[in-house]
Formats: C-alpha cells, sequence, structure tokens
C-alpha cells in the first residue's frame, strides 16, 4: 500500500523568502545609514525597494504558475 504523503504548505517558501528579504532589506539600510561613505540615492532605492519588489514579483509568479 502506499502512504499518502502528509501536504506541503506551498506558501512556506513565500514566508522564508519575505523573511530573507526583510532581514536583508533592514541590514543593508542599516549598514547605508550608519555608514560614513555616502552612496547615491539611486543605490539606496535600487537595493531597498527595486531588487525586493522585482524578487517578491518573481516569486508570486512562480508560486501562482503551479498547479
Amino acid at each position: 500500500m502506499t502512504q499518502a504523503s502528509p501536504k506541503r504548505n506551498r506558501l512556506l517558501p513565500w514566508y522564508i523568502g519575505i523573511a530573507i528579504i526583510a532581514a536583508v532589506v533592514f541590514y543593508i539600510g542599516y549598514q547605508m545609514a550608519t555608514n560614513s561613505c555616502p552612496e547615491p540615492a539611486i543605490l539606496d532605492v535600487a537595493v531597498l525597494v527595486v531588487i525586493p519588489v522585482v524578487y517578491l514579483t518573481l516569486m508570486y509568479l512562480t508560486f501562482t504558475s503551479q498547479e
């Protein structure tokens, strides 16, 4: 007889990705705020906003394409 495997939570990778992104954005933002080396504002926006939004969008599209 074959046993049915326990149903895996499909949102688990999404939650892990959000936690990792939040930790990295917090750390990078903290480093940028406390570092004495000034960086361009466009770099701040790219690192703290654009890259996480693109990553979460791609994660969402991957999630919705699964059956």
